[in-house]
């Protein structure tokens, strides 16, 4: 079966609901995780790529529409990847080095001009810094790494499919 362009989106969409469905269901929903800050980030940040590549399904753009969806797509990836390597980068922290905790992320943004909430969800927090759970050896934030290259990659192949890929 050759991979379409509208196919690739539907991946794209499929990979980000089923973290996202993962991730409220199991992580929060049966092992009672919270999630930190830098984790509703990602959160976020899958949601705005789940609705680019819906808009790519449903437009199916030619040519170099096709490149500014990848685009697109594909630096909300890139941001993906440097809070996954920020968040990675403050759990291998010593534990006198570990930011305090600070309010909720809620609160912030309640009670917080934007960029402030923005610097201080960046620099992380002690929630930030706790390993709570891992998967074949995998912080939470290494598999959304993972997560985040693989959907860049998908980006970069469904904007390279022939012109003449107007196939369903």
């Amino acid at each position: 079966m050759m991979m379409t362009y509208r196919r690739y989106h539907l991946l794209l969409i499929s990979l980000v609901l089923a973290a996202l469905a993962f991730a409220v269901f199991y992580l929060e929903g049966v092992l009672y995780l919270d999630p930190c800050p830098l984790c509703l980030v990602d959160r976020a940040l899958l949601l705005l790529i789940a609705g680019v590549s819906v808009i790519a399904w449903l437009q199916h753009p030619q040519g170099i529409g096709r490149v500014v969806y990848a685009m697109l797509s594909g630096m909300v990836a890139s941001v993906g990847v440097v809070v996954a390597l920020r968040h990675i980068w403050l759990q291998g922290l010593p534990p006198e080095q570990v930011p305090e905790c600070g309010p909720g992320l809620y609160f912030m943004l309640d009670v917080m001009p934007l960029g402030d909430v923005f610097g201080r969800v960046f620099n992380g927090s002690g929630s930030c810094a706790e390993v709570s759970w891992t998967f074949l050896g995998l912080s939470i934030p290494e598999q959304t790494l993972g997560l985040f290259v693989l959907l860049l990659l998908i980006n970069v192949l469904a904007s390279r499919l022939p012109r003449n890929s107007n196939k369903v």
